[in-house]
């Protein structure tokens, strides 16, 4: 908190003078032409469906244009957080499947493709159906609106959190382009190029291209290899067809990946002994787990060949990690797609039509133990989503312009595929044996046990322990050959690659839904906004999952019911069977099952607003959100018969829809063209929260029953000058999870979203000379206090303490804008913090933070005409 308080103090500071500074030069220009020069500043926004100035719009809308996230150095969704304060961007183990967005304190996290998106991205009106699907680089921005809150009732897909409305930059009727290239630190390079022109007096196109490349900043210790690299291209290719009734813009675009994604390291925090552990409970047995992978990973026996590190040392900053020899965290991405947005006056209405098509495929490799040791790993794993998408509204105005009518459809069809491979290692047997034989040490088996008798013949195995260790059952063997076998005998030895042969999931979704969004104009100054939706949704699923783990078939077996009888005795049974036989890979749950989902849900929007004056707007509403629910596609959501549970049914896969409802009030400001100022509290009571839960072997996704969003959002745009802007922005969120199953969750702070988050933007473009003209810009985000995990232990190792982010751009241009010269710095003091962290399976108390990236700096140049 210290550290935002000494912001803002800076901050006022840096505007006083500013003001002062227009007074001196105002006195040079004209009134009219200084009128101008601000109007030339006004934007205006779609977030209506109507094309109004961002102040007159009764909506929470953070808007950001194109000049300014090209001073900002913006390419792709995730720089947008340092420009507002209520957006936050995060990437975990996959930029591809792993990003979540959030607003106001709410998102969507987690690794499962079945797990729709709480903030929506639309792309020139196309909806993108999982954030990681947007991260592509963005093609020339004409503007970024920012919609806080619930939205349905004028956007194609509901969403119940907020939206980014991305407009991208037309054909024009004029011959333009532009080519830029930059040189970084880490070896990046990035080109991009551009160009647009007639082709007759109605028919206009646009070429865009760009490369980016970029040495990762993550370094595995056993190869030397780098982590959290760039490499990607995009091309994208746009038609313009307009008359006098009938616009007509067709987009077509192809983006491809191939990088290395996401790195973790491990904080080592398992090693930690902390107070109030019961030595007997569970935990305790967690803790030993941690203390073998995390203690013995490094020594030749466990950390694969010699010289091989397990796990390397951690410090808080520190950007090394350990992959397992011959595994790696390949990642690559292909989409495409194509578009067409038909508007046609009719005279009295205006239909607008948006069909779209986009393939999405992404493959990646993964080291699931996030250690040197070969314990699991993923390989090939394959997600694919195809979308239909077919948006209609009619819109216009009647009773004298009174009432702004729309009236509008939209259907969405999405094909999911997933095929996952999760496999063990070289090493899956030795770990387990490792965490036994740990956790049966005593003063009267100093030696410990194990099961898979890779430990030599110092440790004896279970079996033999538990024949000596109980006449009536060495009685019973003595008699029986079989018996006496299976208890002398060691488990069936997993090799390489058991696991996951290919467990494939199908999900097919259709959604229809009708909306209207009525403004009703009283009077010139008070407006009622009226809207509705109907929303109907089906998922159908198919599963088809193979697994092979000789292990599981040991225990599955009914002719080894007296072994695991013994495990159950000696209190074993769970550890034994839930490391051997992991839920993720037990072979008990293969087999061919379908299910299916419907739902229906109405939402709305009721919004009152008064013009108070030409330059006081004052709004406040009711929103009611909605999110479907869906499937988590991983067999670890299942429970084994030989725990008790009910075996594989495909509901336990199921999760339910989440609902809000909001309620907002809001000011709007713009005294002078200098001075903009707005505020706006909300609280947001969301019902069957949709969350990633942890439950100690896997991640599922989990209906929470109550989270309120509460808070308030402050903007301002000071602009003392036509050549300097002031973008400042602060945002309080209190979002907190009621729910007694919820755990460490409940009643406390959502995971990973601080409390105060404070933006700011400084912008000037000074005129040097004649045809030669500056840039100067620099850009900070501050957060508070915020705990990537709720969990007690974890928070201590993943835990963030308010930190800024500061990013600086200066630069010339010359040839009346033609040519220009900028350099750049990301991150200027190299702060460090944790982008996220999760609970690393198998691992007991042990933790892994995706650590934020260093210092990048380089130099760009361009060419436009």
């Amino acid at each position: 908190m210290k550290s935002i308080h000494m912001l803002l103090v800076s901050t006022a500071v840096l505007v006083a003078p500013a003001t002062s500074a227009f007074a001196q030069d105002g006195e040079v220009q004209t009134e009219q032409a200084t009128e101008d020069a601000y109007s030339d500043n006004e934007i205006i926004v779609t977030a209506t469906r109507r094309d109004q100035a961002a102040q007159d719009v009764p909506l929470s809308v953070s808007v950001v244009g194109g000049e300014q996230l090209a001073n900002a150095g913006v390419v792709d969704i995730r720089g947008i957080q340092q420009l507002a304060p209520s957006l936050k961007t995060t990437t975990g183990q996959s930029s591809a499947t792993g990003a979540v967005l959030s607003i106001r304190g709410i998102g969507t996290a987690g690794d499962n493709p079945g797990f729709e998106p709480a903030v929506g991205v639309f792309i020139d009106g196309v909806f993108r159906s999982r954030a990681g699907v947007a991260l592509a680089e963005l093609p020339p921005i004409e503007r970024v609106e920012v919609l806080r809150g619930p939205q349905g009732t004028l956007f194609g897909r509901n969403t119940s959190a907020g939206a980014l409305n991305i407009t991208t930059q037309k054909p024009k009727f004029e011959l333009g382009g532009y080519v830029e290239a930059s040189y970084g630190n880490l070896d990046e390079i990035e080109v991009k190029a551009g160009v647009t022109g007639p082709v007759s007096e109605q028919l206009a196109l646009r070429l865009d291209g760009g490369y980016h490349k970029r040495d990762g900043y993550i370094v595995d210790v056993n190869s030397d290899n780098r982590i959290n690299n760039i490499d990607r291209y995009f091309v994208r290719g746009q038609a313009l067809f307009e008359n006098d009734t009938v616009s007509f813009r067709f987009i077509g675009d192809y983006a491809k990946t191939d990088e290395v994604c996401c790195g973790a390291v491990n904080t080592l925090s398992g090693l930690q002994i902390f107070p109030g552990i019961d030595a007997t409970s569970n935990s305790a047995l967690a803790l030993v787990a941690t203390n073998i992978i995390n203690g013995f990973a490094g020594v030749p026996a466990l950390g694969g060949t010699a010289g091989t590190v397990g796990i390397p040392a951690y410090s808080r900053g520190s950007r090394t990690m350990a992959v397992s020899p011959g595994r790696d965290l390949s990642e690559k991405v292909s989409e495409w797609g194509v578009s067409g947005e038909l508007n046609w006056d009719l005279g009295g209405a205006t239909l607008t039509s948006i069909t779209a098509y986009r393939d999405w495929d992404a493959r990646r490799n993964q080291d699931i133990d996030f250690s040197g040791l070969d314990r699991a790993f993923r390989d090939n794993y394959r997600t694919g989503i195809k979308d239909f998408t077919q948006e209609i509204r009619l819109q216009g105005t009647a009773f004298n312009d009174r009432v702004d009518w729309l009236v509008g459809g939209f259907y969405l069809n999405e094909k999911l595929t997933l095929n996952d491979t999760v496999r063990f290692g070289n090493q899956a047997d030795q770990y387990v044996d490792g965490v036994i034989r740990e956790l049966t040490r005593s003063a009267a088996l100093p030696s410990g046990l194990q099961l898979f008798g890779t430990l030599g013949p110092a440790t004896p195995l279970f079996g033999q322990v538990a024949l000596a260790s109980n006449p009536a059952l060495a009685a019973a063997a003595a008699g029986n050959p079989a018996l006496f076998a299976l208890f002398n005998s060691p488990l069936p030895r997993t090799p390489n690659g058991a696991g996951q042969q290919n467990d494939a999931y199908k999900v097919d979704t259709e959604a229809y839904a009708l909306f209207t969004h009525n403004i009703i104009n009283f009077t010139d100054n008070l407006s009622l906004t009226l809207g509705l939706r109907y929303n109907h949704e089906t998922k159908d699923i198919d599963s088809d999952l193979t697994s092979s783990v000789p292990a599981c078939a040991f225990f599955q077996n009914p002719a080894t019911a007296p072994y695991r009888a013994a495990l159950q005795g000696a209190g074993l049974l769970n550890s034994a069977f839930l490391l051997t036989c992991n839920p993720t890979v037990n072979s008990e749950f293969n087999g061919v099952r379908s299910d299916d989902r419907s739902e229906s849900e109405f939402t709305g929007t009721a919004r009152l607003s008064f013009k108070v004056n030409d330059d006081v707007l004052v709004y406040g509403g009711y929103d009611r959100g909605y999110k479907s629910g869906g499937y988590n596609l991983d067999r670890g959501s299942f429970d084994s018969v030989l725990l008790g549970g009910d075996g594989a049914q495909m509901t336990d896969l199921e999760f339910g829809n989440e609902t809000v409802d909001a309620y907002e009030f809001g000011i709007k400001t713009n005294f002078t063209r200098q001075f903009q100022f707005n505020a706006s509290l909300f609280y947001s009571n969301f019902k069957g929260y949709q969350s990633n839960r942890f439950l100690g072997n896997s991640f599922v996704v989990l209906n929470y029953d109550k989270l309120v969003s509460k808070g308030v959002e402050l903007e301002s745009i000071i602009r003392p000058h036509p050549d300097l802007a002031f973008n400042l922005g602060y945002t309080y969120v209190d979002a907190k999870v009621t729910d007694p199953l919820a755990g460490a969750d409940n009643g406390r702070q959502a995971s990973n979203q601080p409390k105060h988050t404070v933006t700011g933007a400084v912008t000037w473009t000074p005129q040097i000379s004649e045809g030669v003209g500056g840039l100067f810009h620099v850009d900070y985000r501050v957060n508070s206090d915020a705990f990537p995990l709720n969990d007690p232990l974890g928070r201590r190792f993943t835990a963030n303490d308010g930190f800024g982010i500061v990013n600086l751009r200066a630069g010339v241009n010359f040839g009346d804008g033609k040519y220009s010269i900028e350099g750049y710095v990301e991150n200027l003091f190299d702060t460090y913090y944790n982008i996220t962290a999760f609970p690393i399976p198998e691992q007991g108390n042990s933790f892994a933070v995706y650590p934020a990236p260093p210092r990048f700096y380089g130099v760009k140049v361009g060419a436009k005409f």
